[in-house]
C-alpha cells in the first residue's frame, strides 16, 4: 500500500464518531478549523431540495427539531451551517444540543424528555434503547437510503436482532494508519510495508541500524489506556479476521480465548518491547506519555513510526506541514488479505415520530448535506456516493478515500462492548499490561469484568 501523500495542512477530525470520553478532555485547545472557513449558509429558497424528496414550502414554520449529540464546541457551527437549507426550506428550527455526558444524559432524555434526533458514537448503546422502545425504526424510503448508501456501516445501522434499520449514518473517522517521516524513511532507504509481515520486518530492520521503530503515548486523563485498545482492536482485524472479530466485541469468545491471546502476544511484541520502544524505561514511559505527544519524537529522529488514528494530524503543530515532513500509510493486513480498516462514526437515529424529524433525518443522511459539510472542512462522510474532492483539505480527504477503497471496515471495538468493558476494564487493564502486567492478568480480568447477560 502506498503512503498517504497529500499536500495540504489536514484539520482534526475530533468529535467524528469517536468515543468523545477518550478525546475531547485531552483535546482542548486544537486548532480545528486550520484554513477551512465554513461554507456560507444557502439563503435563496428552492421550490425543493433533496432532487425534490422535501419540497420547500415553510411546512415546518415555528416547529422546532431538537438534535442530541456528543458533539460540541466549534464543529457545531459547521454542522448548523450545513443544514441551514433544509430550514430554509422547510421552515423548521434545528436546534443543536452537544453534551460531554452524552453516554448518560441520552438514557436519562430517552425516560421523560427525548429530543427528535439522536447522534450517537456507540451503536450498541442505539440498539439498547431501540430494543427498550426509546427508538423509532426508519421509514422504508429511509431504509433503502442506508441500505444502498452506506454498505460500510449497515449492520450498526440495525437493530440488534436485525430486523430494522434504525440509524442513519452522519460522519466517520478512520484508524488503521502509521505516522512516519518521509526523510527519515529516505534517508535509511526504508519502503512503506506492503503487509503485517514486511511491517515486522522493517521493524527488526531498525533496531538492526540502531534505531527505535516504535513510539506510543497512552495517558489520556480517566480514559488512560484507549491508545491499546485500538492498538488491540487493528491487530484482532488482521491476525484472526472480521469474523472472530465480531465474536469478540459480542463476547461470543471469551476475553481470555487463546485468539485473543494470540493478539495480545502480538501487540505486546510492539508496544511492550524493549528493542522497538528504546528500552525498558520507554515502554514503561508509554503510560505516563500523553497520547497526543505520542508521536512526536518522529520530529526529533527518536523514533520511525506511530500507530494512530486520522485525527491525528492535528497534533503535529503549525510548523510542520502534513504531507511532505509527516505523512501516513495504511497499517497493513496479513500478506494476499483483504484490506481491512478500523474506524468510527455517528448514526442519527429518531426519537419522536414528528413529520420534521423523519424529514431532517432525510436531509442529515443525504448527499447534499454531506458535501454541504464537508466544504465546510473537518469532517468525510461514509457515504459510497460521497465526492471527497470536495473537502477543503486534501490530507484529510486522502484518509476518507482510503475508507471508500477498503474492503472490510469494522467500528471500534471498545464502543461497541458494555460501557463496564469497553470505556472501564478494557482502558485499566490494559494500563496494568503495558506497565507490565501479564497477559494472561489482563485478559482474565476483562473477562472477569464483563456483564452478566
Amino acid at each position: 500500500m502506498t503512503a498517504l501523500a497529500f499536500a495540504s495542512r489536514s484539520s482534526s477530525s475530533l468529535g467524528v464518531g469517536m468515543k468523545i470520553t477518550k478525546y475531547v478532555a485531552a483535546t482542548t485547545g486544537v486548532a480545528l478549523l486550520l484554513g477551512s472557513p465554513a461554507l456560507a449558509a444557502t439563503t435563496t429558497k428552492a421550490k425543493s431540495i433533496m432532487g425534490g424528496k422535501i419540497a420547500c414550502k415553510n411546512q415546518y414554520k415555528g416547529k422546532k427539531v431538537r438534535i442530541f449529540s456528543s458533539i460540541r464546541g466549534d464543529d457545531v457551527a459547521l454542522f448548523e451551517t450545513a443544514y441551514k437549507p433544509f430550514e430554509t426550506c422547510t421552515g423548521a428550527d434545528l436546534i443543536w444540543e452537544g453534551t460531554d455526558q452524552f453516554e448518560t444524559q441520552i438514557k436519562v432524555r430517552a425516560n421523560g424528555n427525548p429530543p427528535d434526533i439522536a447522534v450517537f458514537p456507540q451503536p450498541g448503546l442505539m440498539a439498547n434503547l431501540y430494543a427498550s422502545g426509546k427508538i423509532k425504526a426508519l421509514p422504508k424510503d429511509m431504509a433503502t437510503e442506508v441500505t444502498t448508501n452506506f454498505p460500510s456501516f449497515l449492520d450498526l445501522a440495525k437493530s440488534a436482532d436485525g430486523k430494522a434499520i434504525i440509524g442513519t449514518p452522519l460522519g466517520a473517522n478512520v484508524k488503521s494508519f502509521v505516522w512516519y517521516s518521509p526523510k527519515a524513511f529516505s534517508d535509511k532507504g526504508y519502503a512503506i510495508p506492503k503487509s503485517l509481515e514486511e511491517l515486522k520486518t522493517l521493524s527488526d530492520k531498525i533496531v538492526t541500524d540502531g534505531g527505535t521503530p516504535w513510539c506510543a503515548g497512552i495517558e489520556s486523563g480517566v480514559a488512560t489506556g484507549w491508545v491499546v485498545t485500538d492498538w488491540m482492536e487493528d491487530f484482532m482485524l488482521r491476525i484472526q479476521g472480521p469474523a472472530v472479530y465480531d465474536q469478540w466485541v459480542n463476547h461470543k469468545i471469551a476475553f481470555n480465548d487463546p485468539k485473543v491471546k494470540a493478539v495480545a502476544d502480538e501487540v505486546a511484541s510492539y508496544l511492550k518491547n524493549p528493542k522497538y520502544m528504546g528500552g525498558e524505561n520507554a515502554v514503561k514511559a508509554i503510560a505516563t506519555t500523553k497520547f497526543q505527544d505520542g508521536g512526536l519524537p518522529i520530529l526529533d529522529g527518536k523514533c520511525f513510526m506511530h500507530r494512530q488514528a486520522s485525527f491525528y494530524s492535528g497534533f503535529w503543530g503549525d510548523k510542520v506541514k502534513l504531507g511532505t515532513d509527516i505523512k501516513a500509510f495504511y497499517l497493513p493486513a496479513k500478506a494476499g488479505g483483504k484490506k481491512v480498516m478500523l474506524g468510527g462514526g455517528e448514526l442519527n437515529s429518531a426519537m419522536t415520530n414528528k413529520k420534521e424529524t423523519f424529514d431532517a433525518l432525510r436531509y442529515l443522511s443525504s448527499n447534499e448535506y454531506a458535501t454541504a459539510r464537508a466544504k465546510g472542512g473537518n469532517w468525510f462522510s461514509p457515504r459510497k456516493d460521497f465526492d471527497t474532492t470536495v473537502m477543503p483539505d486534501q490530507f484529510l480527504a486522502g484518509f476518507a478515500n482510503e475508507l471508500k477503497s477498503s474492503d472490510i471496515f469494522r467500528f471500534d471495538g471498545s464502543d461497541l462492548m458494555p460501557g463496564a468493558v469497553g470505556a472501564g476494564s478494557f482502558w485499566t487493564e490494559s494500563t496494568k499490561w503495558i506497565t507490565g502486567g501479564s497477559t494472561d492478568d489482563y485478559l482474565n480480568n476483562i473477562e472477569k469484568s464483563w456483564p452478566a447477560a
